[in-house]
């Protein structure tokens, strides 16, 4: 069996403070070959950046959630120029997108002007870096995708993060070139929209996530989310879709490789 890429994770959390090395070490043995880390704040993209240092299968993203969009005006923006100056820094730094990026309108840490503004902003540097995007969208469908659609963001392409819209947005932005990311939710017997979704979208389409340590599948739900915990959710989509496990990993991390250039 072809080994699952994991393509968003947060594996710099307190949460694998006491095991992270151990947990990171074993992960081939349990079917996982990659992992993206993504980055939310300066913090996160610095540990993102020595984790992938440290491992030879961890990747990282660049960028700051809306949440942390503050720090993009104190020093942060500058510092993601530096990181995807030129092709060689990217392969040296090991990014294979800009992200999580996107809007966040749940907890409203920002005021929705700041999020879109500094949204944009890392939008452009992301097509003038030649990198896809990795998109946070939570409670913000319409203006995510509006904003998505004014800076042209189908020209370089990514991932919709955790994807929770319905059918009908999942269609715009499959329609657009992206890929939705599948995490735990899709196991979750309330889940049916999501369920729906994926059983709709083009399988070559999709990819994996676990958003860890947040968000673990059934039966693990509630539990520390790990990249291990991805076999169920492609025995999920599998059985959703009527094809075999193997085939949806297969093709799933295809499908990962291809969006971040591994």
């Amino acid at each position: 069996m072809e080994l699952i890429i994991d393509t968003h994770t947060h594996y710099d959390d307190e949460q694998f403070d006491n095991d992270r090395k151990e947990l990171l070490c074993g992960l081939k043995e349990r079917g996982i070959g990659t992992v993206i880390h993504a980055s939310a704040s300066m913090s996160n993209l610095k540990a993102g950046l020595a984790l992938a240092k440290e491992y030879d299968f961890i990747y990282t993203m660049a960028g700051f959630h809306p949440d942390e969009i503050a720090e993009l005006s104190n020093g942060g923006y500058e510092y993601l120029e530096s990181l995807v100056a030129s092709p060689e820094i990217i392969k040296e730094n090991k990014i294979g997108a800009i992200g999580e990026i996107g809007l966040d309108y749940h907890w409203m840490v920002r005021p929705k002007e700041e999020q879109i503004e500094g949204f944009r902003k890392q939008m452009r540097l992301a097509k003038k870096a030649g990198l896809p995007v990795n998109i946070h969208s939570r409670d913000a469908a319409e203006d995510t995708w509006n904003v998505m659609k004014e800076e042209h963001l189908e020209e370089i392409g990514g991932i919709i993060h955790c994807f929770s819209g319905s059918v009908e947005m999942s269609k715009n932005y499959l329609a657009a070139g992206f890929y939705l990311g599948i995490g735990g939710v899709v196991t979750f017997k309330n889940s049916k929209k999501l369920k729906q979704v994926v059983i709709e979208a083009p399988v070559e389409r999709l990819v994996l996530e676990t958003d860890c340590p947040y968000l673990a599948p059934e039966p693990n739900r509630g539990k520390r989310n790990d990249s291990g915990n991805l076999i169920y959710v492609a025995a999920e989509i599998a059985s959703l879709k009527d094809m075999p496990i193997d085939d949806v990993i297969r093709i799933t991390s295809e499908n990962a490789r291809r969006v971040y250039g591994l």
